[in-house]
């Protein structure tokens, strides 16, 4: 198992850019400026690189472009699986449900927010992983239904990501088997149809 990104790598490597920003502006500054700056001046704004650095790659805004970029360097990092997604529900009966989905991912977490007509789910742990040179995705979650006479339910879904081509072009489809604690089974499965991570997917 693994986070989208280590946080002992991350660290160890703000820590090392950091060093060298700090080193390469006070030799910057002592050619060009001031001959006589002390290295202790200098280094005292490696705090403030070092936030700057974390914020930039914590935050969605910055490292979702970062990812981007990245993925053109590294086509097998994980998929950025920000935006909104429609599918179905297909309970164990073979009843289909239709649903909507708002996907919220920076590279620390995973939040997802599942809506049909009855219910809404809400995240309560989400693991990426790579099996096999395949993305995954762990996701555990509690359905809270429309209906405030019936009870909620916590479930678990294992869900596969992969590159489906449809409508002329490809797109990422999430799919998998979920299992509930009321002890029933099926399969969800949905597409992404943009982007956007502020848009309102609720059906009530």
């Amino acid at each position: 198992m693994f986070r989208i990104i280590n946080f002992k790598a991350l660290l160890r490597y703000v820590a090392v850019i950091t060093t060298i920003i700090s080193i390469g502006a006070y030799e910057l500054v002592q050619s060009y400026w001031l001959n006589d700056l002390k290295i202790v001046k200098i280094l005292s704004i490696a705090p403030w690189i070092a936030l700057t650095l974390i914020v930039i790659l914590t935050t969605s805004i910055t490292a979702r472009p970062l990812w981007k970029l990245l993925k053109i360097v590294k086509p097998s990092l994980y998929p950025d699986l920000n935006g909104t997604w429609a599918g179905e529900i297909t309970t164990e009966n073979g009843i289909q449900i239709a649903v909507r989905v708002l996907i919220r991912q920076t590279l620390l977490e995973t939040q997802i927010n599942i809506h049909t007509k009855t219910s809404k789910s809400l995240t309560l742990e989400t693991t990426p992983t790579i099996e096999g040179g395949e993305p995954k995705l762990y996701y555990m979650y509690r359905s809270l239904p429309r209906n405030p006479n019936w009870n909620s339910t916590i479930g678990s879904t294992i869900f596969d990501i992969r590159k489906v081509y449809t409508n002329g072009k490809y797109v990422l489809e999430l799919s998998g088997h979920y299992y509930t604690d009321r002890k029933t089974t099926g399969r969800i499965r949905f597409r992404q149809v943009g982007s956007c991570v502020e848009k309102d997917i609720s059906f009530y």
